[in-house]
């Protein structure tokens, strides 16, 4: 999310003009088989591969008692799910860690007043009354690993300010991730904590790190909520999403691991977020709101951005947060289209050579040779 969550954008988002679309495709040229993963819980989202393609690490609102996301994994040979995360507090952003038995994720477990919260939640809940979700990016936030053979929780982050939103290098011994640490590390003028009061994610930058949690550098250093970070299938680039200061439009970029040579691949005059590249290297998916308020849609690009995007899906609603399979044979996302405004994952059959005939037939993105 963060790779930015299903949530969070919906109340965000605006819309913006319409787009220019190759009216040949349609989603049953790119996505067929489709059909839910996901039924348990009020919602779930943000479904990531494990290396062998066999599983899916996810978070969904199910625990007993809370009503905030926990991770759960899940087998797609068996269909069975068992919980990664403690079971209290709040989570986020999991992601396996290839070569071994880890699996990372964003926790507030260790906040003394986790369970405090949860309650209050519950008891506004059942009051009646209600709210627009909104993602709530505590400061508590930090990220863990969960061993799955010997059940250990080992905490990486230990920094005031919003810790998530991480993900491993193809070889396992990187983590890229995101930090509003800026926000709590210094002394704020008053201009910018009024900022941090009204919208926390202005501070967020991008951050990379070792397996281990050593060795934690600071990438990005542009006002705005940088967010969303994921390595390449060679692990030579990170692909991000960048928002703009007013937190209404976002692109997708890519940088090399250093920090050093920022490309912009998307200018889509609208919320583009949750870019994926797909294992070929050849293009990637995201999600934008080009068409409206809250019809997300899922796009490709070229993986250098030099054509206009193609849209991929086609329901109302939200279709958004992408990620194919290590094969590039399928992709799982989120999506509203089973019904109502809540979230679950999708899985369905991609088609690699539709997509690299849709893109190559894709006019060129005004200014760019």
């Amino acid at each position: 999310m963060k790779r930015l969550l299903f949530g969070v954008v919906v109340l965000a988002a605006l819309s913006a003009g319409t787009t220019a679309q190759t009216p040949a495709n349609h989603e049953t040229d790119f996505l067929t088989r489709i059909r839910r993963l996901t039924v348990e819980g009020r919602r779930a989202g943000e479904g990531y591969w494990s290396p062998d393609g066999k599983r899916l690490v996810f978070q969904s609102e199910r625990e007993p008692g809370n009503p905030f996301y926990q991770i759960y994994a899940l087998d797609l040979t068996t269909g069975d799910t068992k919980r990664i995360s403690p079971g209290y507090g709040k989570t986020t952003c999991s992601f396996f860690r290839p070569g071994t038995d880890e699996i990372e994720f964003a926790s507030t477990h260790h906040d003394p007043k986790s369970k405090q919260y949860q309650q209050e939640e519950l008891d506004f809940r059942a009051s009646g009354k209600t709210r627009r979700y909104s993602w709530d990016y505590d400061p508590e936030f930090e990220i863990y690993t969960y061993a799955e053979k010997t059940g250990k929780y080992t905490r990486l982050t230990n920094a005031r300010g919003y810790d998530a939103e991480g993900s491993y290098s193809p070889d396992g011994q990187w983590i890229v991730f995101t930090s509003m640490r800026d926000a709590y590390n210094r002394t704020l003028s008053a201009e910018e904590q009024k900022q941090l009061e009204v919208d926390p994610s202005y501070f967020a930058e991008i951050y990379i790190m070792r397996a281990d949690g050593s060795g934690q550098k600071r990438l990005t250093s542009v006002a705005g909520y940088d967010g969303g970070p994921f390595f390449s299938p060679d692990g030579k680039r990170i692909i991000w999403r960048r928002f703009d200061t007013t937190g209404l439009i976002a692109n997708v970029f890519t940088m090399n691991p250093d920090g050093s040579e920022v490309r912009q691949i998307t200018d889509f005059g609208a919320m583009s977020w949750a870019p994926y590249i797909h294992p070929s290297g050849q293009y990637i998916l995201f999600a934008s709101n080009k068409l409206g308020f809250e019809n997300f849609e899922i796009y490709m690009v070229d993986i250098d951005g030099k054509k206009e995007p193609v849209r991929i899906t086609y329901a109302d609603g939200f279709d958004g947060l992408p990620v194919p399979s290590p094969d590039g044979r399928q992709v799982a996302w989120t999506s509203t289209r089973a019904g109502g405004s809540e979230g679950q994952i999708f899985l369905a059959q991609w088609n690699h050579q539709k997509a690299l005939e849709a893109l190559k037939a894709a006019p060129m993105r005004a200014g760019v040779r």
